[in-house]
């Protein structure tokens, strides 16, 4: 379904339903980029729905530590964490998986938040283009690799832990290369698609995962044009005075976006939890992404691109690979 900018223009201007409410008691949540903006904001929801352990991923101990103590000043919760990670290095993504597999019990919800827009060309230490690493290799190495520390919460506990992916709108005006198609790696004909392969990577890990037991559920999370400090990459005088015109007429607070994120993290809609499954969620209600993501075409990139994500990744982490191979469908 491919949205009109009137359409973008209400939604934006509509009233945001109230954030869903719900008991965490004994479950273990972690969101990445929790030290600003919409991170943050859902951190804080979280914390009111009293869950055993809340974990703020962050790239910056100062930041981090602060954004703790004013959750807890303005909450009351005083078991939230400060974990440091760092999505421009693989590295770190490995250490904060290996201290979460020795020092966590079991994983409830995680809720991958972290971004960034640059406007400018840069790399990583790992030689990927920044946006590239940071929106989609990186979390899906963080994804894949706590997968096993899912599925063992879902039979040690009964539960239904879920993986929400925040992705944006803009994925509708994204353009896959015909060259993507045909390329070795189609990652390496990618710059700046960020929040088009955040949907493609949810229904393709939906896909991949087992059908005939409990599994792990998948969602995407719309949470609309909100403020943010995502537009810290954008620089230019005129450049910024638009979005910042942009933002004074039609953005949402970044409380308001996260009510978007804890409603795909925690409610079962009417039509059940399964509904979830793949789902992209968009003013607090199941719809359907872009008329690309749904066309053959899209579905045959979303399966190019699972193939080739998990051949990079599996060279980054060996167990990426054993991951796939013993709890992914082929």
């Amino acid at each position: 379904m491919q949205v009109s900018f009137w359409s973008f223009i209400k939604a934006q201007w509509a009233q945001v339903p109230p954030v869903e409410n719900h008991d965490l008691t004994g479950k273990t949540v972690v969101v990445i980029g929790a030290n600003t903006g919409i991170g943050y904001e859902t951190a804080k929801h979280f914390a009111t729905m009293n869950p055993a352990r809340l974990i703020m991923g962050c790239r910056n101990r100062e930041k981090g530590a602060a954004a703790v103590g004013n959750l807890e000043d303005s909450t009351g919760f005083d078991k939230a964490e400060l974990w440091l990670i760092d999505l421009c290095s693989f590295k770190s993504v490995k250490s904060f998986v290996d201290k979460l597999d020795k020092e966590v019990e079991r994983l409830d919800i995680l809720v991958s938040n972290a971004a960034v827009m640059p406007m400018e060309y840069a790399t990583t230490e790992n030689n990927w283009e920044t946006s590239l690493q940071v929106n989609h290799l990186a979390p899906a190495l963080l994804i894949l690799l706590l997968l096993p520390k899912m599925f063992q919460t879902i039979d040690t506990f009964t539960a239904e832990p879920r993986v929400v992916i925040v992705s944006s709108e803009t994925h509708q005006n994204g353009k896959i290369p015909d060259k993507a198609f045909q390329s070795a790696s189609a990652l390496e004909v990618f710059n700046n698609r960020q929040f088009l392969l955040t949907v493609l990577l949810t229904l393709a890990l939906t896909h991949h995962l087992p059908s005939d037991r409990r599994t792990i559920i998948v969602d995407c999370v719309n949470p609309g044009f909100c403020y943010s400090e995502i537009r810290r990459g954008i620089h230019g005088v005129l450049r910024v005075a638009m979005m910042q015109l942009l933002e004074i007429l039609l953005a949402k607070t970044a409380e308001e976006g996260a009510r978007q994120v804890i409603w795909g993290s925690t409610t079962t809609p009417q039509e059940g939890v399964n509904s979830l499954k793949g789902a992209y969620v968009s003013s607090a209600q199941i719809t359907e992404p872009s008329d690309f993501v749904i066309s053959e075409k899209g579905k045959q990139f979303r399966e190019i691109l699972w193939n080739d994500t998990v051949r990079v990744l599996s060279k980054v982490d060996p167990r990426v690979q054993a991951t796939v191979e013993q709890y992914m469908r082929q």
